[in-house]
């Protein structure tokens, strides 16, 4: 076994393969970007060594100075753990030729599976079902037009090199497809560098199931069963089980037999994942499934804790066990299952707008205490704590949670449970849109495709499971409670309005969702508040919880439980129910400058890629006007209103900050 590895990755997953490490007795190395030189992988690695500029490019994709960083440091080994170098076939030779063991497949296996026309072709030849297309090597426009008509609309373009949901269009008719293929082939040269794209039939009403296999240098290769990715946005999970719901034992054997088959055919060794296209006739007719293969990924996967769950098995220490020469710790009879296990990405985005990926500091990051449960039953894994910030360099997820239950419906309870308890602002997330995933009754009744969130959207944006009400008393709360700790160490600092007769009114000035409130405190002679709001005034009552942000709050017939954190003006409120914030409204602030008319904006931080107007050209509303890359994600600048384009304020390349405005735009 290694006495010594290096991490090549960072966040979440650094920290995970970190943990296991240092539970085996193997000393560990992390590296780091210039922006992650405080991050948590580093302060949990007994080693730290830098490799660059915080940009990927300049760092944690640059091979050699990995590789530099794991001689010196005299490490034997390098785990990718994923993302960044895991799949690249020339990082895991250089490794070897470097005299490092790379924990992972052989680089022969990675170029056989890295390329989806490829590997398609491959698993044909080993018996493994695939989904009608065209994989070929000829990529001229004409002829993959062509090849769409023939297999019939709709389609589905994928980068052949892709991976993560980048590289793929769906094109449903066929004066769309021009279009579609020019933006994916863009986006395939951009995010690997291989604009060959292929074609395949759009599956209706698929599921995304994939199966983990594991592989040892003694021959043997096991499934460890399979995991249900179905809930996906902008092709990108969001949330992931095990097992797939509705599987039966005939539909699993086939398909772990069938990713062993995909395995065996490239000599696999260590940890992978094929993935399946599963297409049902109907929810609850599992029999009618079928399954298709869509690629394989060579690497560990996020979702690897929910497989971890059911099994009881630790798939970083099969890794480390596999890479060091030792066969696989159990055969495929003595696996099982064990419960239902659940995984959900909180990421720091907007799912409201479109889920644009966020930046900045998470102000607040309270994570569910995993005693209260039962024993395994609440893990999280993540790479960041209170005060870290979220950066436009990397992907924007900010931690894993898993839940394990003994059926389907505890796991779903729990996970609700330990979202609710999930407290993070700061920065933009997804923690209220996941509550309202799993509360939908598809997602509840297992009735899964890949589609769900389109299909459900009314029940998942724009919801506000607060209110106003709540809100706003809620910040009165905080600040009453606030006040009445000074008044406990000053006296002369109170503030209840005290005077030897009549009442004293006091105004407070708040903005819920762009609309303006006040909340009025009346206070009598006997120093009792009263709150006005609206048209209703109650006394509201406050009693300190188990934790300084913690208060039961009563007004009237209503009582609630609230954590509220204020900072700067700013009240994040976290109930049982659902999260929000409310902004005390300040009545000297400047209205900042608006942006000049027609201004259209970055949305984020990033880099042009290309700007498709010119001045002088008239556009009409919606158009695309411009692309730009950030968080790893592309996206368009659409016009607002038809116009004319009155001046270009960046240049293909250019880099920007959010909030710049990338053109100006006349109206028409």
């Amino acid at each position: 076994m290694f006495t010594k590895i290096l991490i090549a990755n960072r966040g979440e997953i650094a920290c995970r393969v970190a943990a296991t490490a240092r539970r085996m007795g193997i000393r560990t190395v992390a590296v780091y970007s210039d922006a992650d030189a405080q991050a948590l992988h580093v302060r949990q690695c007994d080693t730290a060594l830098p490799i660059g500029g915080s940009a990927a490019s300049e760092s944690y994709l640059r091979g050699e100075a990995i590789i530099a960083a794991a001689l010196a440091s005299g490490a034997q080994a390098v785990h990718p753990g994923y993302g960044f170098l895991s799949e690249n076939a020339d990082f895991a030779q250089a490794c070897w030729d470097a005299g490092l063991v790379f924990i992972g497949p052989p680089p022969a296996a990675m170029r056989a599976m890295g390329l989806k026309a490829e590997s398609k072709q491959l698993m044909g030849r080993a018996g493994v079902p695939l989904v009608p297309g065209y994989h070929g090597a000829d990529q001229g426009a004409a002829l993959l037009q062509r090849e769409a008509d023939r297999i019939g609309y709709p389609v589905l373009i994928k980068a052949s090199a892709g991976g993560g949901g980048k590289g793929m269009r769906i094109v449903e008719a066929p004066g769309d497809f021009a279009a579609a293929l020019a933006s994916c082939q863009r986006e395939a040269v951009s995010s690997f560098a291989n604009g060959a794209v292929l074609i395949e039939k759009y599956v209706q009403r698929p599921r995304h199931i994939e199966v983990q296999i594991f592989g040892d240098s003694h021959g043997n290769c096991v499934h460890l069963f399979e995991r249900d990715c179905s809930v996906q946005r902008r092709h990108q999970k969001v949330l992931e089980e095990a097992p797939a719901p509705g599987m039966t034992q005939a539909l699993r054997a086939q398909m772990g037999a069938a990713a062993v088959a995909a395995a065996r055919a490239v000599d696999y060794v260590g940890a992978g994942t094929v993935e399946f296209i599963v297409a049902q006739t109907g929810y609850d007719q599992p029999d009618s499934m079928q399954f298709f293969f869509m690629e394989m990924n060579t690497r560990l996967q996020v979702e690897h804790p929910v497989t971890e769950a059911i099994t009881g098995l630790d798939l970083v220490e099969w890794q480390l066990r596999v890479a060091s020469g030792e066969p696989l710790p159990l055969r495929q009879e003595q696996l099982q299952i064990s419960g239902h296990a659940i995984e959900a990405r909180i990421c720091a985005e907007e799912p409201d707008k479109n889920f644009l990926p966020a930046v900045g500091p998470l102000a607040v990051f309270r994570t569910p205490d995993c005693a209260r449960f039962a024993p395994g039953a609440v893990r999280m894994d993540s790479g960041v704590g209170a005060g870290d910030c979220i950066s436009p360099f990397y992907d924007p997820m900010i931690a894993k949670l898993i839940v394990h239950g003994s059926t389907r419906e505890e796991a779903l309870a729990r996970m609700d449970a330990a979202l609710a308890q999930t407290h993070i602002a700061g920065v933009a997330n997804n923690v209220q849109f996941l509550r309202h995933v799993i509360a939908t009754p598809a997602f509840a009744g297992a009735a899964l495709d890949t589609a769900l969130i389109a299909r459900e959207s009314d029940r998942l944006f724009g919801q506000d499971a607060v209110g106003a009400h709540r809100a706003v008393l809620s910040a009165v709360a905080q600040l009453l409670r606030q006040e009445r700790a000074l008044e406990t160490a000053d006296p002369f600092s109170r503030r209840d309005g005290w005077q030897s007769h009549g009442e004293t009114v006091r105004c407070l000035e708040w903005v819920y969702a762009d609309a303006p409130l006040t909340a009025c405190l009346h206070y009598g002679h006997d120093c009792t508040c009263r709150v006005r709001l609206a048209d209703e005034t109650h006394a509201i009552q406050i009693d300190q919880g188990d934790a300084p942000f913690a208060l039961r709050i009563r007004w009237g017939t209503q009582e609630w439980r609230a954590d509220v954190d204020g900072m700067d003006g700013l009240v994040h409120v976290f109930t049982p129910q659902g999260a929000t914030s409310i902004r005390r409204a300040d009545p000297l602030a400047q209205r900042q400058a608006q942006a000049p008319h027609g201004g259209l904006q970055a949305p984020m931080p990033g880099k042009v890629l290309q700007m498709l107007v010119r001045v002088g050209e008239p556009v009409v509303a919606g158009q695309t006007l411009a692309l730009m890359e950030a968080m790893k994600m592309e996206h368009s600048i659409r016009a607002p209103f038809a116009g004319v384009v009155a001046e270009l304020l960046y240049a293909s390349g250019a880099q920007v900050a959010e909030g710049a405005a990338l053109l100006r735009l006349d109206p028409a």
